[in-house]
């Protein structure tokens, strides 16, 4: 007699993991219509478009239901980056009307409680640094969709890790492998270097003054490095003897835009689909915010 078969262990959902500033910024700025309280003394937009912007993801974006986790950047997130470099985000508008999003998350973070969706954050980190642990920590063949417009994010990509953009148009929304190399002409593995030769204006990184995206793919076509470039002889010749003289800079800015994944995260994913989200107009009402 044949000894019984085991069943499989159940095939985990995918996990989404949203870059929770990143969607609270688009949620206030982007949404198409103002929302208020009923006596139109509160400003609502960002709490409702928050949840309704993820909630058409996760029903428009995503074949099945996925278990999601909404990472917040830290209050001292990104101060390790300013010790390298002070000038690190620091364009970025500090006014009351820029913030105006802060007002909206402790209203968020509640309603994802209420609602038994899992969020963090750490007091010294940013987001793409827990979702890049998370992404580190997460086994295969488990599926992963990163949700943010940050292409900070694009190093992180695999055959089974892709970032989904709800603001590009449907059908282009999800980007690979192959989407990054399409686009830029390098790899993920490549990213960094990458954006460290032509630079990052949303987080105040120069790049190397005279070198577009078109002449950094060339310096790194065949999937070399920015240590590598060196005892190639691309670096002799033209634009890229700008790099020869920056080289140091450079690699200064590359280890900016890395990701660390070795964070001890407070939370682990477990595999299981996260509950569906009701209508936005029902998160807020529960809240207590109409």
């Amino acid at each position: 007699m044949g000894g019984s078969v085991l069943p499989s262990a159940p095939k985990p959902c995918p996990l989404l993991l949203i870059d929770g500033h990143n969607l609270l910024w688009g949620a206030t700025f982007g949404f198409p219509a103002e929302i208020r309280s009923r006596d139109k003394t509160r400003l609502l937009t960002g709490v409702f478009a928050f949840f309704a912007l993820l909630r058409v993801a996760i029903r428009e974006d995503l074949t099945e239901q996925p278990e999601v986790i909404v990472v917040f950047d830290g209050q001292y997130g990104g101060s390790d980056r300013k010790e390298i470099d002070p000038a690190y985000k620091a364009q970025r508008p500090t006014d009351e009307a820029s913030l105006a999003p802060i007002q909206f998350l402790p209203d968020v973070k509640r309603g994802l409680d209420q609602h038994g969706i899992i969020w963090t954050e750490l007091d010294h980190a940013e987001a793409d640094d827990v979702i890049a642990t998370l992404v580190h920590t997460t086994p295969p063949p488990r599926q992963i969709v990163i949700m943010s417009r940050d292409r900070d994010y694009y190093q992180l990509v695999t055959d089974r890790v892709r970032v989904l953009n709800t603001k590009m148009h449907p059908g282009k929304r999800y980007i690979g492998p192959a989407e990054v190399f399409a686009r830029h002409q390098v790899t993920p593995a490549q990213w960094a270097d990458f954006r460290a030769l032509t630079g990052d204006p949303a987080d105040n990184i120069p790049g190397v003054h005279g070198i577009g995206a078109k002449t950094a793919a060339t310096l790194l076509a065949d999937g070399i490095t920015l240590d590598d470039l060196p005892g190639t002889g691309r670096l002799d010749t033209g634009r890229g003897r700008l790099v020869r003289e920056q080289l140091d800079i450079a690699r200064k800015w590359r280890d900016m835009i890395r990701l660390n994944h070795e964070l001890a995260v407070p939370v682990t994913p477990t595999g299981r689909p996260s509950k569906l989200l009701p209508a936005p107009a029902v998160v807020v009402e529960e809240l207590g915010l109409w």
